[in-house]
Order: structure tokens, then sequence, then C-alpha cells
């Protein structure tokens, strides 16, 4: 299941997308349009910003921006900051890879060849998706 974090996380970023140009926009301005509890979402804004998604700009007229523009932030980036791995289990994951304490051999276990087919169909959706993608 989506995290809140990461669901509010995307709701933010869908709403800096959606602004014309790329100048700062407040957290109380997105919290409030996005119905998101502006002390959580500092926490995700401030993850967004040292991961290199977003920007900051301190004072007045001061706020958060995207660095990129929207087509170039791919869905598979965003989860993996947000959520962490893609995978559901570590042993079929691509970058968090760690063999399973109680499997003795993967070759032949039916959970890790499900799990095989869930990630990479979950892969193929985040990869085939931008941040431009969510903004209506």
């Amino acid at each position: 299941m989506l995290s809140k974090k990461t669901k509010y996380g995307l709701k933010a970023l869908t709403f800096l997308a959606a602004q014309k140009g790329r100048s700062p926009v407040q957290i109380s301005e997105i919290a409030k349009h996005e119905n998101i509890s502006q002390k959580f979402l500092e926490s995700i804004l401030l993850t967004l910003r040292k991961t290199g998604l977003l920007g900051s700009k301190k004072g007045k007229g001061g706020g958060y921006y995207l660095i990129k523009e929207p087509k170039d932030i791919p869905m598979t980036t965003v989860m993996r900051v947000l959520e962490g791995p893609i995978a559901m289990v570590p042993c079929v994951s691509l970058n968090f890879y760690e063999k399973c304490d109680d499997c003795p051999d993967e070759a032949s276990c039916s959970v890790h060849k499900l799990m095989l087919q869930v990630r990479d169909s979950t892969l193929e959706v985040f990869r085939n998706n931008t941040l431009a993608d969510l903004v209506p």
C-alpha cells in the first residue's frame, strides 16, 4: 500500500509542476490546496529537496520549486525517494537486493518468481510515466 508520505509527496510535486513558470511556492499554499498537514508536508518537501528534486528559496517570495522540468522527472526516481525500494521483497530488488533469510534457493522459490513479475510490471508503469503525466 502507498504510504501517506508518498501520496502527499506526489500531490505536492504535481501541484508544483502545474504552476506557470518555476517561481517558489510557499508550503502553506501547497498544504492548503492539497489538504495536507503543513508540518508533515515540511518534512516531505525537505526530503525532496535533499535528493535534488526540489529547490528552495528563503525569505519574502520564497518557497519550494521544481529544479527540473516535469517531463524530466521519472516516477521511478520519485517513488524510490519517497517510498524506498520498488520491489515488494528484497530478493527481487534491483537497487536494494538482499537474499531472504528463509529461502535456500531463489531459482525454485514460487514467491520469488511471482514477485519478479510484480516488480517488472510496476517498473514498467513507473518508467513510462513522468511527473508531467500526473499534471491535469
